[in-house]
């Protein structure tokens, strides 16, 4: 009998069977062995490795069809990024903020005019793009901006510098996993965004490719530690995914940390967009904030209290089901990786 943990598993190793690409945020280290034994990558950011991810430079695939405004594009995402470091920036700090982004791109060449970023017909490389560093003097040469650049010394030049530099991976693997975890406690929430961001950019990439992005600890990136820019960009990834051939699945251990940002805003619009809701059993403080943003009846409530393990509330559209979650003996071998006694097997 298993979990939300287990359950998740099950899902990426089924959805691999199937040919769907999957990209993992995964900020507790729980799915590199399974990402092993399926034949993906796992990339890992953190003070002792080397693979980098640079969170300014601009993706050919980061414009929706149809639509232009790369830069326009990117400093929205950027501000989002940047309420993490700073703090919640009010109007005045932000345009300062937008103002020298502007200034650090135009360095490079780069303008509201999308033209900019091609070089003789190619989309200009990694290494064409401005990094933290660039936009670290930037805010130097202003006194009104001083007070972002000491707190962004950590990111240039302190523990956290391995966010300073160009990005050298590529996501040709259809499983990605994205090893956070040696970012520590505080500073998970940059890793998890910065990824997100890139693993957004690649689900865009072609509509006809299945694709499932997961965000464990979604709370992280919609909850009270972040901000509504970034959530807003969760959100919309929820609201538009579909279209991509794609889907999104949040993953979560406390229900009240969901709901902890703009009095449940996004916590309560990402439930809503989402075709499917497992609840695994629940404590009562936790169902009770639950029901406060889902049609729960009191029979429900009761059920998901009493949930044994492996058991769990389904909700599709209108319909709510009672289910249990079984797996092979061979899924449980390679979720559990090791060999499981067929008595054992036979029992569950």
């Amino acid at each position: 009998m298993h979990g939300k943990s287990f359950y998740s598993k099950l899902l990426i190793l089924r959805y691999k069977l199937i040919g769907i690409k999957q990209y993992i945020i995964d900020p507790d280290r729980e799915y590199n062995n399974l990402c092993k034994k399926l034949g993906g990558i796992e990339i890992k950011i953190g003070p002792t490795s080397n693979t980098y991810i640079n969170v300014l430079e601009i993706r050919k695939e980061s414009i929706e069809e149809g639509e232009n405004g790369y830069l326009a594009t990117k400093i929205g995402r950027l501000i989002g990024f940047f309420n993490l470091i700073f703090g919640e920036l009010d109007e005045e700090e932000k345009a300062l903020v937008e103002e020298k982004l502007i200034q650090t791109y135009k360095r490079k060449n780069i303008t509201f005019d999308d033209k900019s970023l091609y070089i003789k017909g190619k989309f200009k490389k990694e290494k064409d793009m401005p990094i933290l560093e660039d936009l670290y003097y930037e805010f130097e040469k202003d006194r009104r901006t001083k007070k972002f650049q000491i707190k962004l010394l950590p990111f240039v030049k302190g523990s956290l510098k391995f966010f300073n530099n160009y990005t050298n991976i590529k996501l040709n693997n259809e499983l990605i996993v994205a090893d956070v975890y040696d970012l520590g406690e505080d500073n998970l929430k940059y890793g998890m965004y910065l990824f997100t961001d890139i693993f957004w950019d690649k689900i865009k990439e072609n509509r006809k490719d299945k694709k499932a992005i997961y965000l464990d600890e979604i709370w992280r990136l919609i909850g009270v530690t972040s901000n509504k820019e970034v959530a807003s960009f969760i959100y919309k990834i929820f609201k538009t995914i579909r279209k991509y051939g794609g889907s999104s699945i949040a993953i979560t251990q406390d229900i009240s940390d969901i709901f902890s940002l703009d009095g449940g805003t996004y916590g309560k619009s990402i439930l809503n967009n989402s075709s499917i809701k497992t609840f695994f059993s629940l404590e009562e403080e936790n169902i009770k904030i639950l029901s406060e943003f889902t049609n729960l009846t009191e029979k429900e409530k009761v059920e998901i209290k009493s949930l044994k393990r492996g058991e769990a509330l389904t909700f599709v559209g209108n319909d709510h089901i009672l289910i249990k979650v079984e797996s092979s003996k061979e899924e449980r071998e390679i979720i559990e990786g090791e060999k499981i006694n067929e008595k054992y097997n036979n029992s569950n």
